[in-house]
């Protein structure tokens, strides 16, 4: 994704100024702010999003993430004994040290992000905070434009066989062409944006406000997932 493509992102906000690392930087500060505030027992609460995780462990896979980078362990979305990994490492540590050890270790990791525009990093982060709003039954930064931001780039990105026509808002984004029967479905940016991440079972995704039967592109839609059980938010 160049400068170019980012400038032209509808409602892309602080996000085209800010690049991948500015924007990575900016909802770490807002989520750690956050995370900083829970009460003790939150950090036990479970994670729907991420089937038998708590939040410190998201936490721990946040700081794992980068850990791994800088280190060269990590070239792409780590599988899911990686993940694991980087929960277990950090077990024995508490919440408060996690939080230390993140903003200690994440200026050389934007850095990189930045140099790269490796923008799945700013997803995953931003992602995962509305995964910890949700388990602790908190209404996640859904007005972040990031949201929209990310929800046009993971639309245009599906390739299911059909072209997809996807109406967010009063913005229409298409998806790769194709050469099956064209589809068109009406929802959010919010929705796109966790659907295409995983956060969305099937029959969720095959409930949206769809031209036709979507059944034959469904299971090309998810980037992750889709999710075992109904997520909702």
């Amino acid at each position: 994704m160049t400068a170019d493509d980012r400038s032209e992102t509808p409602d892309g906000g602080d996000v085209a100024a800010l690049g991948v690392g500015g924007t990575y930087r900016r909802v770490r500060r807002r989520f750690t702010d956050f995370l900083a505030g829970i009460d003790d027992g939150d950090w036990e609460a479970p994670v729907g999003a991420c089937p038998g995780w708590e939040v410190r462990d998201v936490l721990a896979h946040l700081v794992g993430i980068v850990e791994d980078a800088l280190a060269g362990r990590l070239t792409g979305p780590p599988p899911t004994e990686q993940t694991a990994a980087q929960v277990e490492r950090h077990r024995a540590g508490t919440p408060r040290a996690l939080l230390a050890r993140w903003d200690e270790i994440a200026a050389p990791f934007e850095e990189v992000v930045e140099a790269m525009e490796a923008w799945p990093a700013a997803l995953d982060v931003a992602s995962h905070e509305q995964d910890v709003h949700t388990a602790l039954g908190r209404r996640g930064p859904r007005d972040d434009p990031l949201v929209p931001f990310a929800a046009h780039r993971l639309a245009e990105g599906v390739d299911v066989g059909a072209t997809v026509t996807f109406v967010l808002d009063g913005d229409t984004v298409t998806s790769v062409p194709g050469p099956g029967p064209d589809i068109a479905v009406r929802t959010t940016p919010f929705e796109v944006f966790r659907l295409r991440l995983g956060r969305r079972s099937r029959d969720q995704v095959a409930a949206l406000d769809w031209s036709r039967d979507p059944s034959d592109v469904i299971d090309g839609l998810f980037v992750f997932g889709p999710a075992a059980q109904p997520l909702v938010e």
